[in-house]
């Protein structure tokens, strides 16, 4: 994004959160300005951090396919900021670029498995407006994932919904870490900007 709609407040403006803002730093190696705009609601920010630490510390699913599920669903919305955190978290769970490049092209990739491809169908259907999530997608995706696993998929898919909402209605700025990872990594490769 170009410009934020509104002025994100510096993290020293949180003293009273630095703790969780060092943690969420040292897992995504960054800290997100989505959570200094959540920060003037402690209450907000709390909740928020307990959703994201509960769906990404599951074990349900590997982190990869939790990092191409938040990509997909992100694309889908058209979540330009979601879009380079979500791209620059999957290759940081150790997803190629190559096929981080080739996530909109998946159906037609031998870079995804069968199993890949049912949680891709359901997360770019679930990432539309209006949501296009049928039962088929929930039949196949039956073949390969247990009920659990499939409440943990659709979490993964709702968090970034509640996200890719978030950070578009803010217009909220792109870090420099996935900004330069999307242009120096996935642009050469013919990723969109």
């Amino acid at each position: 994004m170009d410009i934020a709609f509104i002025k994100t407040k510096k993290r020293m403006e949180f003293p009273e959160h630095e703790e969780m803002f060092s943690f969420i730093e040292s897992y995504m190696g960054y800290l997100p300005y989505s959570y200094l705009l959540m920060a003037e609601n402690s209450d907000l920010l709390t909740a928020f951090s307990g959703l994201t630490n509960t769906v990404f510390g599951s074990n349900e699913i590997d982190n990869q396919t939790k990092q191409l599920i938040a990509l997909a669903t992100s694309l889908s919305s058209g979540c330009k900021y979601c879009q380079s955190h979500t791209s620059h978290g999957a290759e940081r769970a150790g997803v190629s670029v190559e096929k981080i490049s080739k996530i909109l092209d998946y159906e037609n990739s031998d870079l995804f498995s069968n199993q890949e491809k049912s949680v891709l169908n359901l997360a770019f259907a679930s990432g539309k407006v209006p949501n296009q999530a049928t039962k088929k997608h929930f039949d196949n995706l039956n073949k390969y994932f247990t009920s659990s696993q499939i409440t943990m998929i659709v979490s993964v898919i709702s968090l970034f919904g509640f996200l890719n909402r978030w950070n578009d209605t803010f217009g909220t700025e792109i870090e420099k870490i996935p900004g330069d990872f999307v242009e120096d990594e996935l642009v050469p490769l013919g990723w969109m900007k």
